[in-house]
């Protein structure tokens, strides 16, 4: 399930024209209901900061999550207007779903077995690879295990905190700040060395007009990073609507069509999709 980022996403300089090469079709806007479904309204935690996945830009949202959220909701019988967005961080996500605040996080969540032990979840719907994102210039930094005596910025409650305190603590000086901007603006103004989350998460913000030319991604991830749709602990009847859904997602070609929309264009190689209820 390795893959990694093409050159040009570490260059991260040619992510126009990769754009132009990509699919703009949109996913299928309106999907087959899921048979027994029949929810009104849904509200969902998204990211708000990430480019490529989940962007609040205004009074609208774009991004790979935000595009898979409306098709599972569309497909659970909820029109896009009766969704609500909740902002939803590595810090918040599983008191959102125990609290109630909302019905399902669909927001870079990896699925792991101490999460499973509070959240239910749906999926697999995408699998990625914690990286790293350094300054365009720096040569010494070629993976973790390059980065003794550096500071090393991520955000907290996140799978790629845990993996850095785990494998690399003592040896790393680990910031956490609120959110991945937070850390990238951070690695522009020299204030860190690098940034560690998803690859996919990373390629977004290398592909940003304000850091291209500026940071890179490593291009070697070190994990897999298991994306499923969280659901409140218990609701097992959500959680099969939720499969079913993703998988028709998948089958009618909306999923591809969605990443090629919103991942595509930073020049990120998009990968074959995952077996949903496989995690």
């Amino acid at each position: 399930m390795r893959r990694r980022l093409a050159a040009v996403a570490v260059a991260a300089g040619v992510a126009i024209g990769l754009a132009a090469c990509s699919s703009s079709e949109p996913p299928n806007p309106n999907p087959a209901p899921v048979p027994g479904a029949s929810l009104q309204k849904l509200t969902i935690g998204i990211p708000f900061d990430n480019p490529g996945l989940g962007l609040k830009d205004g009074t609208s949202y774009k991004g790979f999550d935000v595009e898979t959220a409306t098709y599972v909701a569309k497909a659970l019988g909820v029109p896009e207007n009766a969704i609500t967005w909740k902002e939803s961080t590595g810090a918040n996500r599983e008191k959102m779903l125990a609290s109630g605040e909302v019905d399902l996080v669909i927001s870079t969540f990896s699925i792991t077995d101490q999460r499973k032990q509070t959240v239910d979840f749906a999926g697999p719907y995408f699998v990625a690879h914690q990286d790293l994102l350094v300054r365009r210039n720096e040569e010494e930094i070629k993976g973790p295990d390059r980065l003794d005596g550096r500071t090393l910025c991520t955000v907290p409650g996140t799978t790629s905190a845990d993996n850095i305190r785990s494998r690399y603590l003592g040896r790393i000086t680990l910031k956490e700040l609120p959110h991945y901007s937070d850390c990238v603006d951070a690695l522009a103004k020299s204030q860190v060395d690098a940034v560690t989350t998803d690859d996919v998460i990373l390629a977004g913000f290398a592909a940003e007009p304000q850091y291209r030319g500026v940071l890179k991604v490593i291009g070697k991830g070190f994990s897999d990073e298991v994306y499923g749709v969280g659901v409140k602990k218990g609701n097992k009847a959500l959680v099969d609507q939720v499969n079913a859904a993703l998988k028709q997602y998948i089958q009618d070609g909306s999923w591809r069509r969605a990443l090629n929309i919103s991942v595509a264009p930073s020049g990120y190689t998009i990968p074959d999709p995952p077996a949903v209820g496989s995690a």
